[in-house]
Parts: C-alpha cells; structure tokens; sequence
C-alpha cells in the first residue's frame, strides 16, 4: 500500500510540473515574484486539474434506465447554475493552489528553455572548512568551558544527592560537572559567479519599461543561483551618471535625466578590478536601457567595453526594451561595431513583458 500512494503522489507531482510547465510564461511575467529568495514557497494557481475523489451516485433520483421518461426531458439532473447576482448556500467550483519553491521553478524554468547546466572556474568554486559549534561533550579545553551547562549539571547533582541546601544556595562543580563546547566541521561554498546588473533608470525609461527589466532580473539571477553554490551581486543604476545601490534600491529606485551609458560601463569596470579578479571570478553582466544614449558618448561606451569588459567576463547580456521616448540606435550600435566576433556579447530586444520569456533564453542558452 505504501508503493501505491508514492505512485499517486509522484504522478499527481508530474501532473502539477505539468500545468506549471504549461503556464510557466505567465508566471515568470509576474511582478509579485520579485523580492523572494530561493527557498520562498510561491502559491501557484493550477486550472483544470481534477485531484482524485469518490464521486457518489444520487440513487432514487432517476436517470437513463430509471423508469419513464417524457419526451425532450434531459438526461442526468446536471449540475445548476445560480443565478448572477444572488447569495446562494452551495459551494462553488474552485481553483486549486498549490505551493512550489522558487529554486523548483527555477528548475522548470531551465527544462523548458533547456538551458545549460554552467561549470564554475577558478580557486573559487573550491569549499571552505568552517568550525561550528553544535554540541556539548564531558571533557575539553578550560578555554571552551560552558559555564551554565557546568553549573547546571552541578545543581542536578546537588539535589539529586541530597546536598543541596535551599536555606544555603551554594553550587560548587567538581570535576565530573564539566560540560565543554565542541564543535564539527561544515564545508561551506565559497561564492564564485558574481552578476553585475546595469540598469537605465533615466526619464526616457517609463516605469513599465524598469518593471520589466526587474522582473527579467529577477529569473535570471534566480536561475544562476541554482547553477553555483554562491553567488555574489552588484546592482548598478545610471542616467547621465552612475552609481551602485543595493537590491532594493535597483528594485524600486525612480529617477530621471539624461543618459550616459559609459557611466554605468566605468562603474562595473571599477568593481572587476577592485572586488573580483577574472582568474577566480566568473562573471555575468547584465545591461538594460532603452537604446537611447547621448550621443557622443557613444564612441567611449563601446571603448571601455570592447578593450575592457569584454576580454574578461564569461558573459555580457545587453537588453534593449522598446521605449515610446527612447531612440533605440544603442543597440545597432552595438551590432555594426561587433558583429558577431564577440561571442560573449548577446544582444536582445525586449518588446514587451511576453518577450521576457524568450530573452531569457536568448541569454543564457550559451551556456557561458
């Protein structure tokens, strides 16, 4: 019996990634989705699927078979339908719900686009031994002495023995009283993939358009967590400068001005250098804009990327969103000064928040 409802539970289970697999779209272009961690349980709502139960027959109350049956009668009673607009005492259909973990979506998430499981470089992917303290033992260093386990096992074996005098509350340990800290070894991975995010916060970017770069955002950094054992990010927002902020800041910052995309390009360049050697390091980014930036400053933004970030990160994703404002030359731009001899430079154009989806793909199916 016990083989037979795993079987049910693991079918039901396949059932669900199913419909999630079906619906998968509409979920990643959600905007609640933002802000959970990995671990976070994501109700999902799963239409059309018919849990199994008893469905019990109404005897008596007639049917095909069942006495007689006048001409244009229906057959079967059906279910009845109320009436819009009234309060009615049966219950409803209903949509069921059920709980899945981000890191589980994630997985769907990387089946269903069929992107590449990544293999990390460098001293990096290498585990660290941590000392944790977790238990106590009998014997041990006096440095590591627990003084309250000690204590305490002292006042048991007063009371216990009779010794202990309530009008003379004295505890005195001897030797068999001794509790120590002890500790065990844990490995704990080491972080290494960092993902510097680029964002273009200036006035030609409307608010739909930097929702959905954060909810792209998003999926992307929460597949990449699946693939490492740590992973490290920087957030980096620019108009006509730039600066780096934290993640709710990029999440939820609203600015405006002027667009100068080399700014955000010296930023992430500065913190390569100083934070995150290449030999150790893989290293993701990720830039979104409109495609509109000033337009002398262009010639110095594909200088500091072509001589600078691009011979040493694995992957560098730009992300155009269609903008009403912008003039969207940046990335055509792009296109006629490398062409295709970068190969770690991908490009892709986000029209909308269906596109999202696909862009995904069109990132991270190199496999970098």
């Amino acid at each position: 019996m016990p083989n037979r409802i795993e079987r049910d539970a693991d079918r039901f289970k396949q059932i669900v990634r199913g419909k999630l697999r079906q619906n998968l779209r509409k979920y990643v272009t959600q905007d609640e989705m933002i802000g959970r961690k990995g671990k976070d349980l994501v109700s999902i709502p799963v239409p059309q699927l018919d849990v199994p139960h008893f469905r019990y027959g109404k005897n008596g109350s007639g049917g095909v078979g069942q006495g007689d049956g006048q001409p244009g009668q229906p057959v079967g009673k059906g279910d009845q339908e109320g009436a819009a607009g009234e309060a009615g005492s049966d219950p409803g259909g209903h949509i069921m719900e059920v709980d899945v973990s981000l890191d589980e979506l994630a997985d769907i998430l990387g089946d269903e686009l069929q992107l590449p499981r990544i293999q990390p470089k460098g001293d990096a992917s290498l585990w660290d031994e941590k000392a944790k303290y977790d238990s106590i033992r009998r014997n041990g260093p006096e440095s590591l002495r627990h003084f309250k386990r000690t204590y305490v096992q002292a006042l048991r074996r007063q009371i216990s023995t009779g010794v202990y005098d309530i009008n003379r509350p004295r505890v005195i340990p001897i030797r068999e009283d001794n509790r120590y800290r002890s500790w065990s070894t844990v490995k704990q991975p080491l972080a290494n993939a960092v993902i510097l995010y680029m964002m273009d916060v200036s006035g030609s970017m409307t608010d739909e358009q930097k929702q959905i770069v954060r909810t792209e955002s998003f999926w992307i950094d929460t597949w990449l967590r699946r693939q490492y054992q740590g992973l490290e990010r920087r957030y980096i927002i620019h108009d006509a400068a730039a600066k780096e902020v934290d993640e709710h800041t990029f999440y939820h910052t609203r600015e405006s001005g002027g667009t100068k995309i080399s700014s955000a390009y010296q930023v992430c360049w500065n913190l390569i250098e100083t934070q995150f050697p290449t030999s150790e390091w893989n290293i993701y980014c990720f830039q979104f804009s409109d495609g509109d930036n000033w337009g002398e400053d262009n010639r110095r933004s594909l200088q500091i990327l072509d001589q600078k970030i691009l011979p040493v990160v694995n992957l560098f994703c730009y992300g155009q969103v269609e903008s009403p404002y912008g003039s969207g030359d940046y990335i055509r731009s792009l296109q006629s000064h490398f062409g295709s001899a970068r190969e770690n430079l991908i490009l892709s154009e986000i029209e909308d928040r269906n596109a999202i989806f696909d862009s995904i793909k069109t990132f991270l199916g190199t496999g970098n």
